[in-house]
C-alpha cells in the first residue's frame, strides 16, 4: 500500500533527484503515464462498468456513458451493449460491433426501423446502432471505467492500495526516459514492472476463479502419515 506522498518521494529516492529536478508537476505527469499504462495492459473486473441508458424509437444514436437516465462515468473502451424491450417482456440480446462503414452500408436509410443488430463507437462520446430502433431499448453499457487518479487530493487508489510495486516501477520507467538515466537501468525498471504486471495479472485472475459457494472454502493440504511397522502392536494370542 502505497500513497501519493510515499511515492512521490519513492521516486525521487531511487532516482536520487531532489525537487529542483523532478517537481511534482513532473511527477504526477509520470503517474498519470503509468496509471494510463496499467489500465491498458490489466482486464480486472475493478475497473469495469455498468451503465443503463435508454435508446428512443427512431433514433440510433445515444450520448456516453448513457445519456441523462445514469450517473455519468469516464471509460477507456465499450466492452459490451446490451438491449432489451422497454415496453413489456423481451429477449435481452447483445449487438454487435462493427465499424461506422459496414453499417453505413448496411443500413443506409436511417428513416426505416427495426430491431437494432449492430453498434459502433460514433465519436468520443456517442454509439450508433443500426437498424435504427423501431421503439423504445432499455440498453445496458459494459464499459471500462476509467478511475480517480492518485494525486495530492486523492491520495490512494485501488491501484497505489493493491499494486504498490507496479505503480512504482512503471514511475521509475517513465522517469528514466525523462532524466535519460543507463540504458541499464530503464531495461532493470521495465523488467521489474513487467515481473510486477505479471503477478497482479495472476492474483486477480486466481481471485476471480475462486467460488466458495462453487469451490468450497480454502483449504491448506496437510500432509497424511502412515504408521511404521514399528508403531503396530500385534494382538495378543491367547489372552497372553
Amino acid at each position: 500500500m502505497t500513497t501519493y506522498s510515499e511515492l512521490v518521494t519513492q521516486i525521487r529516492e531511487y532516482t536520487e533527484t531532489s525537487s529542483d529536478v523532478l517537481s511534482d508537476t513532473i511527477i504526477n505527469d509520470f503517474i498519470e503515464h503509468t496509471e494510463n499504462k496499467i489500465l491498458r495492459d490489466l482486464d480486472l473486473p475493478v475497473f469495469r462498468s455498468y451503465q443503463y441508458a435508454t435508446f428512443t424509437a427512431s433514433n440510433g444514436f445515444l450520448t456516453l456513458p448513457g445519456g441523462t437516465s445514469i450517473t455519468p462515468v469516464e471509460f477507456s473502451i465499450i466492452r459490451s451493449v446490451m438491449i432489451y424491450p422497454a415496453a413489456g417482456s423481451g429477449a435481452r440480446t447483445y449487438l454487435e460491433q462493427r465499424d461506422v462503414t459496414f453499417m453505413n452500408e448496411y443500413w443506409p436509410n436511417r428513416a426505416t426501423t427495426s430491431t437494432p443488430k449492430y453498434y459502433s463507437q460514433w465519436d468520443e462520446n456517442t454509439i450508433y446502432v443500426v437498424p435504427t430502433p423501431d421503439a423504445a431499448y432499455y440498453c445496458e453499457l459494459g464499459l471500462n471505467k476509467l478511475p480517480t487518479r492518485l494525486s495530492s487530493s486523492n491520495t490512494s487508489t485501488w491501484v497505489s492500495n493493491n499494486a504498490p510495486a507496479l505503480l512504482l516501477y512503471g514511475c521509475l520507467v517513465e522517469a528514466f526516459k525523462f532524466l535519460k538515466g543507463s540504458v541499464e537501468m530503464l531495461q532493470l525498471y521495465q523488467q521489474s514492472y513487467e515481473t510486477a504486471l505479471q503477478e497482479v495479472a495472476a492474483q486477480q485472475q486466481g481471485r476471480g476463479r475462486r467460488d466458495e459457494y462453487m469451490s468450497g472454502v480454502i483449504r491448506v493440504p496437510r500432509p497424511s502419515f502412515e504408521p511404521t511397522l514399528g508403531s503396530i502392536k500385534t494382538p495378543i494370542q491367547g489372552g497372553q
